[in-house]
């Protein structure tokens, strides 16, 4: 037994080593990739030039196209995928589900329409990234007060809750884009929701990153507990844990790891 588990702990750092080292050869590529083609070579030397004070071969252009459009680009998909991955995993052991999404709750339809209204009240970008994060928050607020308000408060009946405000908020949308002009506001509203990288500048990545680099650690920090969602809210209580407040805990951090991806990846 003890060769067995030493064999899957070294498998399990082989793994991540692994999809390590594809994540930086998928980043090189990407960062290089585009009408403007930078080789891998020389994206690593650009790169590493601040740190390693390598002498510069490359020209400017090279340069400023790394640094001012693609590698924020290219933080954003990396952040926004590990962002929604640990929220999918951590809705899936309060749910004890594995078929469970990020946005089971209602948070990505909660977004759109903060992000609507605001569209609407013709605010700023940074205004209507506000909008959508406050509009993501509130529609889980509602779906975990919903239990508590009819005295039945499991893990069944906060999935009805979130099915609940989902729909309502994709209701509230498409009352929005009903009374939004048809020249300017709606094609702005559509665009938010496909979603797009391209908007994604440096500002972008540090009032969206930080939470979920925030809401990243603490997830992390609680990993073990989050082991006790698996058991009953009787079977935790007997080993001594509140498994209300982790699954509480829990849904806060996973759900701004969703709404600031979406935010992100929805910058206009």
């Amino acid at each position: 037994m003890k060769v067995l588990k030493q064999f899957t702990a070294g498998g399990y750092a082989a793994i991540m080593l692994l999809f390590l080292f594809l994540l930086a050869a998928m980043t090189v590529f990407s960062i290089g990739s585009g009408r403007f083609d930078i080789g891998p070579g020389d994206v690593v030397k650009i790169l590493c030039h601040s740190l390693l004070g390598i002498e510069r071969t490359w020209s400017e252009q090279a340069e400023n196209v790394i640094f001012s459009l693609r590698l924020p680009r290219v933080l954003a998909a990396v952040m926004i995928g590990a962002a929604l991955s640990l929220s999918g995993a951590a809705y899936q052991s309060v749910f004890k589900n594995p078929l469970v999404a990020p946005d089971m709750l209602g948070v990505s339809s909660g977004a759109c329409v903060g992000a609507s209204v605001c569209i609407l009240l013709g605010l700023s970008q940074l205004g209507i990234q506000v909008g959508a994060f406050c509009g993501g928050l509130l529609a889980v607020s509602v779906a975990v007060m919903i239990p508590r308000i009819v005295g039945r408060n499991t893990v069944v009946m906060l999935v009805l809750a979130g099915i609940i405000v989902g729909g309502f908020m994709s209701s509230l949308l498409g009352i929005i884009k009903y009374v939004a002009d048809t020249e300017t506001e709606l094609p702005l509203i559509t665009y938010w929701q496909l979603g797009s990288l391209t908007s994604v500048m440096w500002g972008n990545l540090l009032y969206n990153g930080l939470p979920i680099i925030a809401c990243a650690m603490i997830m992390l920090f609680l990993r073990w507990r989050m082991n006790i969602l698996m058991l009953s809210d009787e079977e935790a209580h007997m080993l001594g844990h509140n498994a209300v407040r982790i699954r509480y805990a829990v849904i806060f951090c996973a759900t701004v790891l969703t709404v600031s991806s979406v935010c992100m990846e929805s910058s206009i």
